[in-house]
């Protein structure tokens, strides 16, 4: 693979080029880690796009949501990519990666671009090199980046870690002020968006929004935030009621960060956090090592039979590991 070409080509914002440049960084051979390093550091450095995660239980409709906010950005000149993560089995490990099926107007747009992947072992609503995917959207000079995580409950927080935004997507009638209050994913939205804002649903989700614009007030304030924020606002995705209103209210929030320099020490922490990610990471890949793995089997065997202490085994392997 001419690593140089292709890094040519997603810099020039090719959707194949950049497809094929995620399967490379999303692959685990020890090879193409090396070629994946080496394409990351040809790419351009100081392009930079509209990180926004989006996260909310199964069924609340965040792939309509996508959809419908992704067509207004395109329709006010932006480019807009989405990385959406697809629950892996613990059974069987695949992933049926769907969610284009969701975007059919979004996924026809060129100025589009949809990648599905795998969330495999990897916890916290994201898969593990959704934050170097990110990177390639950004050198592919895309505007916008929407990173949709597996959407499955409260500990969803790893999102916020590589997005400048993170928006939290609720259903109708889907708790009260103690909910709202709750730690985790509540204390890291910037924004909740109540969606199914319509129909017979509407005077619910209005309700909803009341409760969780209340319950905000008494969560502790962020310094990254300004005065009303975070907020919560009740949308209709289906039909493209509110999303306006919550573009304005996202671009008024990174304005007031660019401007008061926590955009950049956003980004600055979070680099620092990916980097202590990626040494552990790198860490616990030795233990798959012949060598290891043999010299971890016969100490399970000596823990096991009672000759040695779990903890006096742990440490011994760690030393063992370092010489």
């Amino acid at each position: 693979m001419d690593i140089s070409d292709l890094a040519k080509r997603v810099s020039a914002g090719e959707r194949r080029a950049l497809a094929r440049a995620i399967t490379l960084i999303e692959s685990g051979r020890g090879d193409h880690r090396v070629q994946a390093g080496a394409l990351l550091a040809a790419l351009p450095q100081d392009r930079q796009a509209l990180r926004i995660g989006l996260s909310g239980t199964p069924g609340v409709g965040k792939s309509t949501f996508i959809e419908s906010f992704g067509m207004m950005l395109i329709g006010q000149g932006l480019r807009v990519a989405v990385l959406a993560v697809d629950p892996s089995s613990s059974r069987s490990g695949g992933s049926i990666l769907g969610d284009k099926t969701r975007m059919d107007l979004l996924s026809r747009e060129p100025a589009a671009f949809i990648r599905p992947s795998p969330s495999q072992t990897h916890l916290g609503g994201v898969a593990r090199r959704t934050r170097e995917a990110v990177r390639l959207c950004e050198a592919a000079e895309f505007d916008v980046v929407l990173i949709e995580t597996v959407g499955v409950g409260q500990s969803e927080t790893v999102v916020a870690e590589m997005s400048d935004l993170f928006l939290l997507l609720l259903a109708p009638a889907g708790g009260d002020e103690l909910q709202g209050v709750k730690r985790g994913i509540m204390e890291m939205a910037d924004i909740i968006l109540v969606n199914k804002a319509d129909g017979d649903l509407k005077p619910a989700a209005r309700r909803t929004q009341a409760d969780y614009a209340g319950a905000l007030k008494l969560l502790r304030k962020r310094p990254q935030d300004p005065d009303g924020y975070p907020c919560a606002m009740a949308v209709s995705a289906l039909q493209e009621d509110g999303l306006a209103q919550a573009w304005d209210s996202m671009k008024a929030l990174v304005a007031w960060r660019r401007e008061n320099g926590f955009w950049d020490q956003a980004r600055a922490t979070q680099a620092r956090y990916w980097f202590e990610e990626d040494v552990k990471q790198r860490l616990l890949a030795q233990l798959q090592g012949p060598e290891a793995r043999a010299a971890l089997a016969q100490l399970s065997d000596q823990v096991a039979a009672g000759e040695v202490d779990p903890s006096v085994a742990a440490q011994g392997f760690v030393e063992g590991l370092g010489r």
